[in-house]
């Protein structure tokens, strides 16, 4: 198999040299035979897969890359450019709807990565990079600390002087797209640890509130919570929670994820929730596979599964305990763009419309090529600012020609992502944000204020 290098010219190279390691996968999970065999190489997956879409090479597609699994599985070394192919899969999961066979490559892909960082050796640029994302976009404190500064950045016109100097630019497309993601931030404050439900109680809920989420958008948050309260929910917040892990098992970092994860059951199984309650869609995905990731942890497997059985997308509990409070009417024109990992990881599209559409005066319009991913993905779009950047201006480009006045989604990265490939155009708001106006009776103007401020 021949890779057409993507890029800017460079020759065709060989996906499977040239080779400085022994062979690709240890005995430590690879990615299973049977699963492989699964695919049978139809080429449904083709046309919703990113980067085929951006490249149209075999070798960066579902079934190229799988095809790759399985000579790493028959013995083949760890080439380079095997592992570039890995990487520049978004894990989007749009091949796994996709499939009319049911190949589990949301299984092979994240067994692949957990490999390739145990037995392959990345330039000093990409470890150094990945060293500092992992050093910081897990941590919330750490996160928390950036908005004073940030803050001051945006408010003091320095962001539009940096802007109009082309001073990004020459520094680099990394820095750069981390500039142009940073969303404008709100001075809002902490939920307290625990919120009583209004009226009848129905459920005691615990509540994620994130790394990203909690740092540069709190107010979905806040909203989150006031949503829950109103429907009926107790909702606990302990403040010792820290990162659940998806950024860190998405890009293979498996005994770290593993070490968020049991740090996070041993938080809130404690506190006698009925359910945990996600109002992120990268987070909620890795959350709802819990049991697998601790699955062979003899302390831990048993309370992994308890935990995961309670895992719920926001829209997902609310369309399941059913409204109690009274929706107020909203009249807006609003484009719903599903996040990959709630719509494709987690099959979580029929609750958050069915909840939008109950809201009187709203009008629900459909995104174009809904399947095709934004180019957030986690850190994707840091490590591949370029190819990352035409995704997001492909998926800004089909929601404005909606026309709607706001664009809906469940996931802080797709806020970012489309948000600054938009440029302004179209207002923002999460989910929760939707809901929570509409319960209050707030005007759209507010609404719309509060996400395009």
């Amino acid at each position: 198999m021949v890779d057409a290098t993507w890029g800017t010219g460079e020759a065709p190279r060989d996906v499977l040299g040239p080779v400085s390691s022994g062979p690709a996968f240890d005995d430590d999970h690879p990615p299973r035979a049977d699963l492989i065999a699964d695919c049978v190489h139809c080429g449904f997956c083709l046309p919703t897969c990113p980067t085929y879409v951006l490249w149209g090479a075999e070798a960066d597609s579902p079934r190229g890359r799988i095809y790759l699994m399985n000579s790493g599985v028959n013995g083949e070394p760890l080439s380079d450019s095997m592992v570039e192919h890995f990487d520049k899969c978004l894990g989007c999961m749009s091949c796994v709807t996709a499939c009319p066979s049911g190949v589990k490559y949301d299984r092979l892909i994240e067994d692949t990565r957990a490999q390739i960082e145990r037995n392959h050796s990345r330039t000093p640029r990409d470890r150094a990079l990945r060293a500092a994302i992992f050093a910081l976009f897990p941590y919330p404190r750490r996160l928390r600390l950036l908005r004073g500064p940030l803050r001051a950045y945006q408010r003091s016109g320095l962001q539009k002087l940096v802007g109009r100097s082309g001073l990004l630019d020459r520094l680099g497309p990394t820095l750069k797209t981390l500039e142009s993601l940073a969303p404008q931030l709100s001075g809002v404050p902490r939920p307290p640890r625990r919120v009583a439900a209004r009226g009848k109680r129905r459920a005691v809920v615990g509540m994620l509130t994130g790394c990203v989420q909690s740092a540069f958008f709190p107010e979905v948050n806040s909203a989150t919570v006031r949503v829950l309260a109103l429907e009926g929910c107790d909702v606990l917040i302990p403040p010792s929670q820290g990162c659940c892990g998806a950024l860190s098992v998405h890009n293979g970092r498996k005994a770290e994820a593993q070490n968020f994860a049991r740090r996070l059951i041993a938080t809130f199984e404690r506190t006698g929730m009925d359910y945990f309650v996600v109002n992120a869609a990268g987070c909620g995905s890795s959350l709802k596979e819990y049991d697998v990731l601790l699955a062979d942890d003899p302390a831990y497997a048993s309370r992994a599964a308890a935990f995961t059985a309670k895992v719920r997308d926001l829209s997902e509990l609310l369309h399941e305990l059913g409204p109690v409070a009274k929706r107020h009417p909203l009249p807006v024109t609003v484009a719903y763009h599903d996040a990959c990992h709630l719509g494709h990881a987690q099959g979580v599209t029929t609750q958050p419309r069915s909840l939008l559409r109950d809201i009187p005066g709203l009008s629900l319009r459909e995104v174009a090529d809904s399947a095709i991913c934004c180019g957030s993905a986690g850190i994707w779009n840091v490590l591949n600012p370029g190819p990352a950047a035409e995704l997001g201006a492909r998926k800004a480009s089909n929601v404005l020609a909606t026309g709607a006045e706001l664009l809906v989604t469940a996931n802080p990265g797709c806020l970012m992502q489309i948000g600054a490939a938009a440029g302004g155009k179209i207002a923002l708001a999460h989910t929760a944000q939707v809901l929570d106006a509409s319960l209050r009776g707030l005007p759209v103007s507010a609404l719309v204020k509060s996400t395009s401020a």
